[in-house]
Order: C-alpha cells, then structure tokens, then sequence
C-alpha cells in the first residue's frame, strides 16, 4: 500500500513538471513568436517532448496561451501584491520596485508576452481582467490611506501604479534598446542595482518620502 502511495505521488509530481515545463515552454515562445506564429511543434520542442506528448497534456495552443496569460496575472498579484497591512510607505513602494524590476530582468519573457497580448488588443487577456483590477483597487486603496494620513504627498493612486509598471517593466520589453543606450552586449546583464535604485528615488520622492540609504 505504502510503495503504491509513492508511486502514485512520483507520478503525480512528474505530471506536475511536465506541465511547468510546457507552461515555461509556452510564455518563451509565445513572448517571441506570438499566437499566429508559434506552432506546436515549436512548444514541444521548447518543452522538451514529442509532438505526441505534448497533445497528452493539452488540447490546442489556443488553450495554453490562455492559460500562460492567466499563470502571469495570478503570479503578478502574487509577488507584487500591496496589501492593506503595509504600514510602511517608503518600504513598501521601495521593495515592490525592487521586486519588480529584478523579475523583470530575470523573466523578461513574462513582461513581452503580457505586452504583446495588451498591444494586440487584449482579446485573451480581457477575460482575466477582472482579477488584476482588484488587485489594482486594493492598492489603491492602500495608497489613499497613506494619503489621507499624511503619510505621502497626494498622488493619483492609479496612475501612480501604472507610471510604476511602465518603468518598472521598460528593461524586459525594450530590453535591445536599454542595451544599445546603455551599452551593455546581450549576454551581460543589465545593471540591475543602477536601475532599481534611479526608480526607486523617482517614486519615493515624487511621494515626499527619503529614499533607502545606499
């Protein structure tokens, strides 16, 4: 009974490999190529499969490039999520940068796909659009209670949030243009401590708050 509880489990932890394995597959050549230009012959190989096995774990490409799209939004909210308990203002808008740029420039990919999918018009994404505008209004929320306790200098939560994802972002969408501006050969990684600590200061201070200590 016990060996067969355990094969079961290997099983059941091989399945779950095989399909993150095809899920980071998916968002590599999906943020390279697009919908109309990925096949799924390109998915199995990226994923390390037959063509067969791909099909074994998933019904068309259509499928899993939503559910790539929605593997991005739940994971944004997860990592990035401000939450109501946030007490401090200059930490938290200071790590959620951090954290936000060092994913980018480690998973540049998740940043071109959410990018490609928003700039042809959304038409998978606006279906999980729900989930990212609570999470939006949480934070929201959060950032006028900072306001109206004198804890920041009034901003437009909103726009404060999204002027953040464009920065914040701005290295894995446009990463050839950062490196040609920056002089950085592909293959040597971008200064990830120059650029968090530059937005950093624009953030905090457009909020009338110090900036950490270098």
């Amino acid at each position: 009974m016990g060996s067969e509880k355990s094969d079961m489990n290997l099983v059941r932890r091989r399945r779950e490999e095989i399909r993150r394995a095809i899920l980071d597959a998916a968002i590599r050549e999906f943020a390279k190529n697009g919908l109309a230009g990925t096949s799924t012959q390109a998915l199995a190989a990226a994923a390390g499969l037959t063509k067969a096995q791909l099909h074994y774990y998933i019904s068309s490409k259509e499928e899993l490039y939503e559910e790539a799209l929605h593997f991005i939004v739940r994971e944004w909210r997860t990592i990035f999520f401000v939450s109501a308990g946030s007490d401090d203002p200059a930490e938290t808008i200071a790590s959620y940068i951090e954290r936000k740029i060092r994913h980018a420039l480690d998973h540049p990919e998740v940043s071109r796909l959410f990018a490609n999918e928003v700039a042809r018009g959304a038409y998978v994404l606006s279906r999980h659009w729900g989930e990212l505008k609570q999470a939006v209004e949480e934070a929201s929320g959060v950032i006028e209670g900072w306001i109206a306790a004198g804890r920041i200098r009034p901003v437009d939560p909103l726009l404060f949030q999204m002027n953040m994802w464009a920065v914040t972002q701005h290295y894995a969408e446009y990463e050839a243009q950062a490196r040609h501006l920056l002089g950085v050969p592909e293959g040597t990684p971008l200064d990830a401590e120059r650029i968090i600590a530059e937005a950093q200061d624009m953030f905090l201070l457009r909020c009338g708050l110090t900036p950490p200590a270098r």
